[in-house]
């Protein structure tokens, strides 16, 4: 069996996902308007919200439970909304009640959604692997987890 990765692995891995979630997000919501797709414009669209996915990785400390619904997944998907909109709107883009509800579904499915996808597989394959009988201090035997 390999070695499970190591955390900093896995923590990098998880925050470049979101990173690429992000940004897919901003792509798709500038196809959806018939805006162009290209690094410039999808940049533009994406530099909030991405500011606010790492200000909720750093206040969830999310290096710590990179794949963990909660409390990574939940501070980086509200972080990104919130602040994203805030930077939206201070920097004279805009936020309307539409876009905050479209935008605040789509981050949902993707910063939680794969977390969640992770959470079960992890949970069917610690339920499929073989438990071990070990015993107790006093020779009964036990089921270990």
């Amino acid at each position: 069996m390999p070695a499970a990765p190591r955390l900093p692995v896995v923590a990098a891995a998880a925050g470049a996902a979101d990173v690429v979630l992000v940004v897919v997000f901003a792509a798709i919501g500038r196809a959806s308007h018939g805006e162009t797709v290209d690094v410039a414009g999808t940049w533009e669209t994406a530099w909030p919200f991405l500011v606010g996915l790492v200000i909720g990785w750093l206040v969830a400390r999310g290096w710590r439970h990179p794949l963990a619904v909660r409390p990574t997944g939940i501070a980086a998907w509200v972080s990104a909304v919130v602040v994203g909109m805030l930077l939206r709107l201070a920097t004279g883009a805009g936020a309307a009640l539409a876009f905050v509800v479209v935008a605040s579904v789509t981050l949902a499915a993707f910063l939680l959604g794969w977390r969640a996808v992770v959470s079960l597989v992890r949970r069917a394959r610690r339920a499929r692997r073989p438990r071990r009988e070990t015993t107790t201090e006093h020779g009964d035997a036990a089921v270990a987890p």
